[in-house]
């Protein structure tokens, strides 16, 4: 069951490649032409609507303006942002696959941030080996 108070690009919700995607899609814009339009890579956006990287300040700025959103929204979801999906066109399903995702793309962070840890340890004993 959908819940109509529901933040669809607050910060409990969506991650801020959630709100580049939903803002450029809000636009009408494919991902190719919004990159062309920033003059970077499309793989440059995926990354950025992936949340594998983001923006340097000079980018944001410039990406909040194409897209008509505040900078502070594209950040926390907060702000001057596109309308929220038509509640009444998001199917159970739709809410489900979204809440699945998200949780996969939490433990997707947890195992890097894991990664990145484990690494720093290896490299750490490596250095004390020399």
């Amino acid at each position: 069951m959908n819940d109509l108070n529901t933040d669809w690009y607050g910060p409990d919700a969506a991650t801020f490649g959630d709100r580049v995607a939903g803002a450029r899609e809000a636009a009408d814009m494919s991902q190719a032409e919004l990159a062309r339009r920033l003059g970077i890579k499309k793989s440059t956006l995926i990354g950025w609507e992936d949340d594998i990287s983001e923006p340097r300040a000079n980018r944001l700025s410039m990406l909040a303006g194409v897209l008509n959103v505040s900078i502070k929204w594209l950040l926390t979801g907060e702000g001057e942002g596109p309308a929220a999906p038509d509640e009444l066109t998001v199917g159970d399903d739709f809410a489900g696959v979204l809440a699945e995702l998200r949780e996969i793309r939490a433990v997707m962070r947890t195992n890097a941030e894991r990664a990145a840890r484990v690494e720093k340890r290896l490299r750490q004993l490596v250095q004390d080996r020399q």
